[in-house]
Order: C-alpha cells, then sequence, then structure tokens
C-alpha cells in the first residue's frame, strides 16, 4: 500500500537530506573560534583605562558629599556619616547640653576624644560664627606681641622700648628687626607693615600705618613715636582721565566696583574736571577720598 503521495514523498526526501547535511556538518566542521584578541593592543588599553576612569567617577558622585557645618550642632546621624562612634557623638550632646558650643579645632577634639586622623579629615569643613572667626585671629595674632626679652646677637627677640626719646627713623626704610623694638610688634605684625608698604609703593602718610590689617592703635601710636615717613615715594599719579581700566584698578584703595563706576561716571560726563568730582559718584568712599588723591589726578 502506498501511504504517501508524490508531494509528500518529496517533502521527506528533502527533510531527510537536511538532517543528514546537518549531521555531517556537526561531526565534520571545526566551530572553535580561530579569532584571537590581543588584550595589550593599544586600543583595547585605552578603552579599558576610559571603563576605570568612568568607574572611578561614578565611585565618587555616590560618595555622599560634606558641606561646610557648624561642629556644636552634629547631630546623631550627621555623626555616623562623618565617622565618628557612639562615644564620641555622646560627649558632644552631652557637652552642648550644659549650654557650652564648640568654638575651636582644638576645643571639639578635647570633648568629643576624636583621633588626629579623623580630625584632619573633617575638620576642614568646620564652619564657626564670624564672631567666634575674628576672636580666634585676634587670639592668634596676639602671641606675636613679644615680651621685653635681653637682646643679644644670638637672641631671637630685641630688646622692646617703652619710652622712646631719640630721633625718629624712617618708616619708609625700617626693616623688621628695626620695627620689633617696639612692645607690641613681632616677627609677623613687622611683616605685614613692609607687605603693606610695598602694596602703596611706600608710605606717603603717616596716618596709612592704621590701615595695616589687625594693627591695634594703640600699638601704631608706639610704632610712630619712633618711626615717620621722612622719605616719601616718587608715586606717578594716574590721570583718570586718560588711564586704562587695569592701571586704576590697581591703584592703592581701589577695587573693581569703584574703578568701574569711575568709568561709567567719566563715560557719563565725558571729561572729569576735578578729582572733587569723584565725591559725587554712588557710594563713593569720601572717607578714603584723602588717601586715594594720592595716587589718582586729572588733566
Amino acid at each position: 500500500m502506498n501511504y504517501f503521495n508524490t508531494n509528500e514523498r518529496k517533502g521527506v526526501v528533502v527533510l531527510l537530506t537536511l538532517i543528514v547535511v546537518l549531521q555531517l556538518l556537526y561531526h565534520f566542521t571545526d566551530f572553535s573560534s580561530k579569532l584571537s584578541v590581543d588584550l595589550k593592543a593599544p586600543e583595547i588599553v585605552s578603552l579599558q583605562r576610559e571603563i576605570d576612569s568612568l568607574k572611578l567617577i561614578e565611585i565618587d558622585r555616590r560618595k555622599p558629599k560634606i558641606f561646610p557645618f557648624n561642629p556644636s550642632f552634629i547631630t546623631d546621624y550627621k555623626g555616623y556619616r562623618l565617622g565618628m562612634n557612639t562615644e564620641e557623638i555622646n560627649k558632644l550632646l552631652a557637652y552642648r547640653k550644659t549650654g557650652k558650643y564648640i568654638n575651636t579645632t582644638r576645643e571639639f577634639q578635647k570633648v568629643t576624644g576624636i583621633n588626629d586622623s579623623l580630625l584632619a579629615v573633617i575638620s576642614p569643613y568646620f564652619k564657626f560664627p564670624d564672631w567666634v572667626t575674628k576672636k580666634n585671629l585676634k587670639n592668634n595674632y596676639s602671641k606675636d606681641i613679644v615680651v621685653t626679652t635681653p637682646y643679644t646677637k644670638d637672641s631671637k627677640y630685641p630688646t622692646k622700648i617703652d619710652d622712646f626719646t631719640g630721633p625718629k627713623k624712617d618708616l619708609n626704610t625700617a626693616t623688621k628687626d628695626e620695627l620689633r623694638v617696639v612692645r607690641g610688634i613681632g616677627e609677623k605684625l613687622a611683616a605685614r607693615i613692609i607687605k603693606y608698604r610695598t602694596k602703596l609703593k611706600g608710605y606717603m602718610i603717616d596716618e596709612q600705618l592704621y590701615e595695616v590689617w589687625y594693627l591695634d592703635k594703640e600699638v601704631v601710636d608706639k610704632v610712630l613715636q619712633q618711626f615717620t615717613v621722612l622719605s616719601k615715594p616718587k608715586i606717578e599719579r594716574i590721570n583718570i582721565n586718560t588711564a586704562q581700566f587695569k592701571e586704576v584698578l590697581h591703584a592703592p584703595y581701589m577695587n573693581y566696583e569703584l574703578t568701574k563706576k569711575i568709568f561709567e561716571y567719566r563715560d557719563e560726563m565725558a571729561e572729569i574736571q576735578s578729582l572733587e568730582e569723584l565725591k559725587k559718584i554712588d557710594s563713593f568712599p569720601v572717607e578714603k577720598f584723602d588717601r586715594i588723591s594720592l595716587y589718582l589726578k586729572v588733566e
């Protein structure tokens, strides 16, 4: 009996032939890859470096960011994130309950007992109130005041003079050692006086000494008992009608905003006739006019 018609027989033959071909391919064909990849090739190394760089960026992005903070108000959660242990956090909280505040980095370590390594990591983010910062600065610079010490060639400090009666020396040629003879002037303050003198290109008047940063009036008074401006510097005053913006900006007592206002006024008026006109400019520091006029002119 014939179970298949002609078309069906052809289909069976094709199917059997396909099966045989696939079996032959499977047994006699080598499917193993003959391709090899050189992992040291410049392209591969460059790509790997780029991948590693992107990984580092992602890791850094996921790190918790630390923003400036007042160490007196660290919470439990904040303390844990900073790396403090429970005992250190509890000490801080107990200290705060007494109504006291942390005002210095050293005080924070003393209260909490954290180690130097952790302190070095988190202390750069400490943000104290402005009045505390100013107080700390004053206390630090007060250490610059030198007590009376016998002076020899090998001594670090000169003998301090309280009642000076001799001829005054030139403030514009005074050295650090000469300035340190004044009671209240140490190494740092003497250097600051000379640095400001350089910025001004020399003191024009004695009163400019009062402008030295963090130099108390009482100390300046003592300096001026022994020093005064004997040789005034030769200052090439700047003609604000012809000067470039940068020239005026770099003059003593000038800043960007004030320079900008002067140039805007000059452009509006076409020409400045007198330095006194500068006082008409909005927010012009009239109290500094005498100083500013030492370095500017109108022609």
